[in-house]
């Protein structure tokens, strides 16, 4: 068996290959089928039914356009034969944009957008984060990982957690942005979960409690951005 992968670029996306043979088969096709469909309705002669093959067993992964026409085929939409979508171009991808929809959006010229992709390193304004997080729906903490504000989140917090939560409230409502009232809450827990661990460290001098407890502080503090959003999504649901 050849498997053409002549248009993958790379990186690929996080195709979901399961979905993908599901889809087909309650549509009642064949391999052959979906490769026929590609090659005359979206002009892509490589496509063979072996190719469909590999990409629902995992060996190879449609590009860009192979997963727009493969959509098309499916009768499905991209975004539901991809996983969790992680850079600035696969949430793009997933929501079945052109590049120049997204440079257009947020106002910037196309060249300039397409290199920000390509280097997976968002550099717009704090006015074109927010048309890019809309034009894009990206949830808050999409928002963060897509505009590489990470790293300053996770100062902030670990600042939160570490002395007074109350001082970050504002800060960092306003670099999510959420309203304050649900960071307030998110901090005050984090803050409260943490403390306790170290008020443990404390307690125990330097025996094993202490030391697991002293591990697990700094475990917390390593994953503090993770804990933010579990806390935020456990107090918005009470």
């Amino acid at each position: 068996m050849r498997v053409h992968q002549e248009s993958t670029p790379r990186p690929t996306l996080p195709f979901d290959a399961p979905a993908a043979r599901a889809l087909r088969t309650a549509l009642g096709m064949g391999p052959e089928h979906v490769a026929y469909g590609m090659r005359t309705s979206f002009g892509l002669p490589h496509v063979t039914p072996d190719l469909v093959v590999a990409w629902e067993r995992g060996s190879a992964s449609p590009g860009t356009g192979e997963l727009t026409a493969l959509a098309g085929v499916l009768w499905c939409s991209p975004g539901e034969l991809v996983g969790a979508p992680r850079t600035l171009r696969e949430h793009r991808v997933v929501r079945g944009l052109a590049a120049d929809d997204v440079a257009r959006a947020v106002g910037l010229e196309l060249l300039a957008y397409i290199r920000m992709e390509e280097a997976d390193e968002w550099r717009g304004s704090e006015r074109q984060s927010a048309a890019l997080a809309e034009v894009l729906t990206l949830s808050p903490a999409d928002r963060v990982t897509v505009t590489g504000l990470g790293p300053k989140l996770a100062g902030m917090l670990r600042g939160a957690v570490t002395t007074r939560w109350q001082a970050y409230v504002r800060p960092v409502a306003r670099l999510l942005p959420m309203e304050r009232r649900t960071v307030g809450h998110a901090l005050r827990a984090m803050h409260t979960a943490y403390q306790g661990q170290m008020v443990t460290t404390l307690s125990w001098g330097r025996d094993v409690a202490a030391a697991d407890a002293e591990d697990a502080g700094r475990d917390f503090l390593d994953r503090v951005v993770e804990h933010f959003w579990s806390t935020v999504r456990h107090e918005s649901g009470r």
